[in-house]
């Protein structure tokens, strides 16, 4: 880690909270406030630089407005810095480094996210060791000088995930995250473990290409039974709609009625972009297996293949601010852009 330098993003989220010994609600803190509760990260060989969202947000206010905020202090960083830590509140995070890792396209260096699910000024917090380890990551070199960790990252109590496979599992378990069909990029022990075969290989020749725009005209609806046809023809024919994702039963499957067959083919051919996703945390859709995922092929819905919805939901508004036309979002969304999905051989 020696000669490195890291930035740290502070946008705000639990782990820089502290209790109003008043009210006992909890209530955003200044970052320097916070790195006195961790004063181990003064030990690193490491320069370590900060800048703050002013105010800090909560992260169930993020909006892609934020994400392109993170991208432009990236970016206009890049060259400064081996390596970020995005210090963010832990309910959308995994949508966050969704998100990044889209926009920050041939990514060479590490951009950790990470928080807590306590206050780090509380006596049993996680944070402390979140940011420790997610600052060595980030500044963490090979032998060759190359980051070892060169793409979006959710560190969480002692396992790196890649950003875009990550989905919060628990709200009050220090293992909040988890990547359900994508192993670990890092495990930390006594040793941080590092497998290498697992990350993305950047052309570090070609460089950082960074992207400001995202559309963010997309809803999620997951299937049930007894799902209703007028509320579902209510939604898909919305004009200001222009992407679905739908959360399927098991490997894709869909209920056999007419009606929804039909309003999946009317949505596409009015160029709105439907994507597959199980509603399952493991696995992935295959739309050809059985009857009832083979219908959805013929409405022109397109598979997600083991996508998570976070993901889902953040490359369709990179795609779609990308392309006006929808084939190409649809032809993006088939493609394994930033090893957010399994492609079946």
């Amino acid at each position: 880690m020696s000669n490195s330098r890291v930035l740290i993003i502070y946008t705000g989220g639990t782990i820089g909270m502290n209790r109003n010994p008043l009210t006992g609600a909890l209530e955003p803190f200044d970052f320097e406030h916070l790195i006195s509760h961790v004063p181990e990260i003064r030990q690193f060989d490491t320069e370590i630089s900060s800048c703050c969202f002013n105010p800090p947000i909560d992260s169930s206010d993020v909006t892609p407005d934020h994400w392109i905020r993170l991208v432009e202090i990236i970016a206009a960083h890049y060259d400064e810095f081996d390596g970020f830590v995005v210090l963010h509140g832990t309910d959308t995070m995994a949508y966050t480094a969704s998100a990044l890792s889209y926009l920050l396209e041939n990514l060479g260096k590490p951009v950790i996210c990470t928080g807590s699910q306590l206050p780090v000024g509380q006596l049993r917090t996680d944070g402390r060791e979140n940011l420790v380890t997610s600052v060595e990551i980030a500044a963490a070199k090979d032998a060759k000088g190359r980051a070892m960790v060169p793409e979006v990252g959710i560190y969480f109590n002692g396992r790196l995930l890649r950003g875009n496979r990550t989905t919060k599992q628990s709200a009050e378990e220090f293992n909040a995250f988890e990547s359900f069909n994508y192993p670990h990029l890092a495990d930390a022990g006594v040793n941080i473990v590092y497998h290498r075969d697992r990350m993305l290989r950047p052309d570090l020749e070609r460089g950082l290409q960074p992207h400001f725009k995202m559309d963010p005209r997309v809803v999620i609806f997951s299937l049930f039974p007894g799902v209703n046809e007028t509320l579902i023809r209510h939604i898909l024919s919305n004009p200001q709609l222009k992407a679905i994702v739908m959360r399927t039963f098991g490997s894709g499957n869909a209920p056999r009625s007419p009606w929804l067959q039909e309003v999946l083919l009317e949505a596409a051919d009015s160029g709105k972009v439907v994507v597959n996703i199980s509603q399952c945390l493991q696995g992935q859709v295959e739309m050809g297996r059985y009857d009832t995922g083979f219908q959805l092929q013929e409405a022109r819905v397109i598979c997600g293949y083991d996508s998570t919805v976070e993901s889902a939901v953040t490359k369709l508004m990179y795609l779609m601010g990308r392309y006006d036309d929808p084939d190409m979002v649809r032809k993006g969304m088939t493609l394994n852009l930033r090893g957010e999905i399994t492609l079946c051989e």
